[in-house]
């Protein structure tokens, strides 16, 4: 018997916005991931909102906002409850992603859509799977002696996902990153393959979309389809040219980066050439800011079965751990960077500049035409960093500086007698 299988587009689709795609297979309903953009458009989670209670199962691809942005949301604050399935780099990167996020937008305002007890939350219903393991939706799974389940746990409501299996497969693009297989038992598979890269990196392996043939249906992305992308060597010239130039002159060089992500492939490749004498990059000061940057390192340094098959055997013969990084401080405030001495490269997040580290260096440095601001990533429109890319610099910009400032004098007074005021009416009740 054939299944009935219908995809509905909450977002992602004929623009450059956030993946979030509701896939039903008969009455089981996937959420394929749900991600927010930088400006947390309630467009989408308004769409969301009608379909939460019938979601079954929450597939991730990705550990970044633009891929699980609005989970703390919808399980903190619309009663999402059902399992995640994601790979152990995303569930663990992606938390990190999201305390990022949220600290940074803390540090300089008033952010309430969702909390640090909320990203807590949804990431304790993940669900860790590796590469290439069958995860059958049939079963009820209940109770803490099965590695990976959490208590009380069941794939899915009762009946509905019989049948039913994931497969996780490489993606390239970030470690974990995942394109999943859905199969059900005597029918064609179906596959969902967003921001794949089907080419080696420095740290990872191409993707395995490759290996798929004929599905049922193929759900990808066409971000890049009209890209023309330069060589790699090309670039890296491209970027260490840069970099030099800016340091040689005694000037400062902020790379706008991801939290978790690409930036690793970046701290590995810029770590190596800071380790090459010839480079004369050693009197450098290298830097690594986000508000997690221990944490991580850290992990990174535990994810080596998750690498590229070069990068394996390196660690296999000589213990070469590919995270461990020789010459990047790590920092998680701008108090700690400006203890470093310059010249100096920052890696900073967020990679689109509207938040975050990236933002403030970017107000300090920009004026000065001996530094440089490199980005990486494209980030999408109506950011300062798309603004940037689309429009180019050496112009006059203006921007929304957002900052906690301590209360006094009858600010401080009026602010003290309102808290006072609805403490004592919570006490009453």
């Amino acid at each position: 018997m054939t299944s009935i299988i219908k995809l509905y587009t909450l977002s992602g689709a004929q623009d450059e916005s956030p993946p979030c795609y509701l896939l039903q297979i008969d009455e089981f309903k996937f959420l394929l991931d749900c991600g927010w953009d930088e400006h947390f458009n309630m467009g989408v989670v308004d769409r969301l909102k009608r379909h939460i209670h019938q979601i079954d199962a929450v597939l991730l691809s990705h550990p970044d906002r633009f891929h699980l942005g609005i989970l703390p949301y919808l399980v903190g604050k619309c009663g999402l409850n059902c399992p995640v399935y994601a790979t152990i780099p995303v569930y663990q990167m992606g938390q990190m992603f999201m305390y990022d996020l949220h600290q940074s937008l803390c540090n300089v305002e008033d952010f309430t859509l969702f909390d640090l007890d909320d990203v807590d939350a949804a990431f304790d219903k993940v669900i860790q799977v590796k590469y290439n393991q069958i995860v059958s939706l049939k079963e009820k799974w209940v109770g803490p002696d099965l590695p990976g389940i959490p208590a009380g746990y069941t794939t899915g409501k009762i009946g509905k996902g019989i049948g039913l299996r994931i497969i996780a497969f490489p993606a390239g693009h970030m470690i974990g990153g995942t394109i999943w297989k859905i199969s059900k038992i005597g029918e064609e598979d179906i596959i969902y393959a967003m921001d794949f890269n089907h080419k080696k990196e420095r740290h990872l392996n191409g993707s395995s979309l490759e290996r798929f043939r004929r599905p049922s249906l193929l759900i990808l992305d066409c971000f890049n389809g009209a890209y023309s992308q330069p060589k790699r060597r090309s670039r890296d010239e491209s970027l260490m040219t840069c970099i030099l130039t800016t340091l040689r002159v005694k000037g400062n060089v902020l790379i706008a980066s991801d939290t978790a992500g690409r930036v690793l492939e970046l701290m590995h490749m810029l770590d190596q050439l800071w380790r090459n004498k010839e480079s004369g990059l050693g009197v450098y000061s290298l830097v690594f800011l986000t508000n997690v940057s221990y944490n991580i390192v850290e992990f990174a340094k535990s994810q080596i079965e998750w690498i590229s098959d070069k990068l394996m055997k390196s660690f296999e013969g000589a213990r070469n751990n590919p995270f461990f990084f020789k010459h990047v401080k790590l920092c998680h405030n701008m108090d700690d960077l400006n203890k470093v001495s310059e010249p100096k490269v920052v890696l900073a997040s967020n990679g689109d500049l509207e938040s975050g580290f990236s933002r403030e260096i970017f107000i300090v440095w920009a004026s000065k035409s001996k530094n440089s601001i490199i980005l990486p990533d494209r980030t999408a429109p109506g950011t300062l960093a798309r603004n940037l890319i689309d429009e180019g610099g050496n112009r006059n910009i203006k921007l929304l500086v957002k900052k906690r400032v301590p209360l006094e004098g009858k600010e401080l007074e009026e602010y003290n007698i309102k808290h006072n005021k609805e403490k004592m009416e919570t006490s009453k009740k």
